[in-house]
């Protein structure tokens, strides 16, 4: 899928490089439109992470760099290496394994976003509105974060985000790590925030039934490039992303059906 008009994040046709020899990303492009959950799915060492990053500005941090396409920020170039500029123009990256501070409480957690509001005409926090959505941390609030779970401390990571008052949240693996009813509960917030809030998303998740549960739109890649793509009702129904990505067949998207995908994605 191209990018849209009315789209808030655009990535287009990039290619991703570490170490100036390992290609991670080839001709990846997908959108989030305005106030969507985009679903972003796919096996381990597929690129997800990477995408991320890139959209992020984190990738000089490991050694990576976009070596072509562009990404934009509500029609803006995303300028690598300048991840501060992006949080404070609206997009919050929530990375794999939480990277809460765990010898804050969890109150002093949410204070060290509120970097991201300096120079802002609404820099006064709202913590009451993420306590809201998670009750758990303000019961919590005065307690160090490392003692909370696995589930609280994914809580606080997106808690933290809302602090930021983004237009754009990056989820990498919400799910990772936690109970299924925890999984649940979080992605049934996360559906709260975005319909209540209007926060664009984009969700980088293996969990296929989970993710595809609360988004509007998925992308499925396989070797860093995007495979399929459409609508959640077309995935949910495409018999092929349910043998793989539902659980009903143990095999690759690259071995089903090779026919059947678009000749741009064929190496």
């Amino acid at each position: 899928m191209t990018a849209e008009t009315g789209s808030i994040l655009e990535v287009n046709n990039i290619e991703v490089v570490y170490n100036k020899a390992i290609q991670a990303l080839r001709g990846l492009s997908l959108a989030v439109p305005k106030g969507k959950i985009v679903a972003l799915l796919g096996s381990n060492g597929a690129g997800k992470s990477t995408v991320l990053k890139a959209v992020s500005a984190l990738l000089p941090m490991e050694n990576g760099l976009v070596t072509d396409g562009r990404i934009l920020f509500d029609g803006q170039p995303v300028e690598q290496g300048s991840p501060h500029r992006l949080v404070r123009s609206g997009l919050f990256h929530v990375m794999e394994g939480r990277r809460i501070f765990a010898d804050l409480t969890v109150e002093e957690n949410l204070v060290a976003a509120t970097y991201a509001l300096t120079g802002r005409a609404d820099q006064k926090p709202d913590f009451d509105r993420v306590y809201r959505y998670f009750p758990r941390l303000a019961e919590r609030r005065k307690g160090l974060a490392g003692y909370l779970s696995g589930g609280e401390q994914q809580m606080l990571a997106i808690g933290r985000a809302l602090v930021a008052k983004p237009r754009v949240i990056l989820l990498d693996e919400p799910s990772l790590g936690l109970a299924p009813l925890l999984v649940e509960e979080i992605f049934a917030i996360i559906a709260r925030i975005n319909a209540e809030e209007g926060v664009s998303m984009l969700l980088v998740e293996q969990n296929a039934s989970v993710a595809l549960s609360i988004a509007h739109y998925g992308y499925i890649m396989e070797t860093g490039r995007i495979v399929i793509d459409g609508p959640t009702e077309k995935l949910l129904g495409d018999r092929d992303v349910q043998e793989f990505y539902l659980g009903l067949a143990h095999k690759s998207y690259r071995d089903i059906k090779h026919y059947k995908r678009r000749k741009r994605w064929l190496s």
